[in-house]
């Protein structure tokens, strides 16, 4: 349903990105957690697995014969088993959990064991499918690229990667493209590895020759990617967007600053092939005064802010293709269940917020609800996600294609650091040679 760059359960090694309370797998059909029973110096953490595709999530507990540590990760596989992820005594041990009746059946995959120098290992987002697992152990020089499940004879060495990787999002509905994170020379950029070509590295980001450019997700429908970059701003990182295989700059929409908080982007609407502009994008934004949801689409130069559900599995959620933004939550009342935020049409939200302004987080409109098991009814009240400005109106944008728009157009920072005030900057598009070479053939 979606396609998340980043979710790791804790943070070994990857520091960066704000954890994630659950994975989901990209179809959106199974989510896994570490969840904790208890409270105070008797808790004990077991992974927990969430159905997410029937007439109501369900969670079923997979604890094994001893308490995880909190740093275990986890992860659903296609199939409804979960991966998980043990670090002890400086080796990566990694197993299948799945129900056996009253208990928990457990299928090791086996270890591997990472040089001293190294800076940890963690898995990869789950690949399309939901056959295979992958992970990455980064290095001071290097990233070795393994396959954990789906091959024949347990974790496997896959490539080698030259330089130090993080991040990590699948172009690709095969689990053939990955895009990672990668700093040489004091700077880092996204680039692809082919891994039916023995790991091949090309680049994927090039916005300028000095800036730090990251890709924070993508959508494997409309080719619509979020960027991390300082090329607009040297030192300080903005959020762009771009489309990749599109001729276009990358752009960064002034609506996305946000001072004081930081902003990640952790899903998107897919099934919208043709129109990537049009694509609900759903963020993170952490605070000072906490977490909450917004929501924003590319044709639209407002971002709507939305109070998170009670509960939420914060960082974690999935768009249905008709706009339905699902949140996993958890509360005493509900262990399992999922918060769904309907998104209007750019269209039909234009007109209403041109009259009555942008909704912020403390007076969204709409019908946002919960369904569990435990049949909770609304979360808090939360609105409908989208309803900013349509494309059209005060603001002078054009909705629809993006190419309607010029690099110029007030709002928008295409991002060319250094560029006199007069002059139109035209920062450098994406480079799309590894799917170029995919798609032809």
């Amino acid at each position: 349903m979606t396609a998340c760059a980043i979710e790791p359960s804790a943070d070994p090694g990857d520091g960066g990105a704000p954890p994630v309370g659950c994975s989901i797998t990209a179809e959106g059909a199974y989510a896994a957690r570490l969840a904790r029973s208890g409270g105070g110096g008797g808790a004990a953490w077991y992974p927990e697995r969430w159905t997410l595709d029937g007439p109501e999530p369900y969670a079923v507990p997979l604890p094994g014969n001893q308490p995880e540590e909190p740093g275990t990760e986890v992860q659903p596989m296609g199939d409804g088993r979960v991966l998980v992820h043990r670090v002890a005594a400086g080796r990566h041990l990694f197993a299948l959990l799945y129900p056996t009746g009253p208990g928990t059946g457990e299928l090791p995959l086996g270890a591997v064991e990472c040089p001293a120098d190294s800076t940890g290992m963690r898995l990869l987002p789950p690949v399309p499918g939901g056959e295979r697992a992958y992970a990455l152990a980064a290095g001071p020089r290097a990233t070795v690229l393994w396959r954990i499940a789906g091959g024949a004879f347990g974790p496997e060495r896959v490539a080698e990667i030259p330089g130090r990787c993080s991040g990590g999002a699948w172009l690709d509905r095969t689990g053939r493209m990955l895009a990672v994170d990668r700093e040489t020379g004091g700077r880092t950029k996204a680039v692809v590895v082919d891994l039916e070509r023995d790991g091949e590295v090309s680049p994927l980001l090039q916005i300028a020759p000095d800036s730090d450019d990251r890709l924070l997700l993508a959508d494997l429908d409309s080719g619509l990617v979020l960027i991390g970059s300082d090329a607009p701003s040297p030192g300080r990182e903005r959020l762009g967007w771009g489309v990749l295989g599109s001729t276009l700059p990358v752009r960064f929409p002034e609506c996305l600053r946000m001072p004081d908080c930081v902003v990640t982007p952790f899903a998107v609407q897919p099934g919208q092939v043709l129109t990537p502009e049009r694509c609900a994008v759903a963020l993170r934004v952490d605070g000072a005064f906490g977490s909450w949801v917004g929501v924003w689409r590319p044709a639209e130069r407002q971002v709507r802010h939305l109070p998170a559900p009670e509960g939420w599995l914060t960082g974690a959620g999935l768009w249905t293709p008709d706009g339905e933004l699902r949140l996993p939550c958890s509360t005493p009342r509900s262990p399992c269940g999922v918060a769904r935020l309907v998104a209007p049409d750019t269209a039909d939200a234009g007109g209403a917020d041109r009259a009555d302004g942008a909704h912020g987080a403390g007076g969204a409109d709409g019908a946002g609800h919960t369904n569990g098991a435990g049949g909770t009814g609304g979360a808090g009240g939360t609105g409908g996600a989208a309803g900013t400005g349509a494309a059209s109106g005060a603001d002078g944008e054009r909705p629809g294609n993006p190419e309607a728009t010029t690099p110029g157009e007030p709002g928008d920072d295409p991002g060319a650091a250094g560029t006199p005030a007069a002059a139109q900057p035209r920062p450098v598009p994406l480079q799309q040679a590894p799917l170029a070479r995919l798609v032809t053939k």
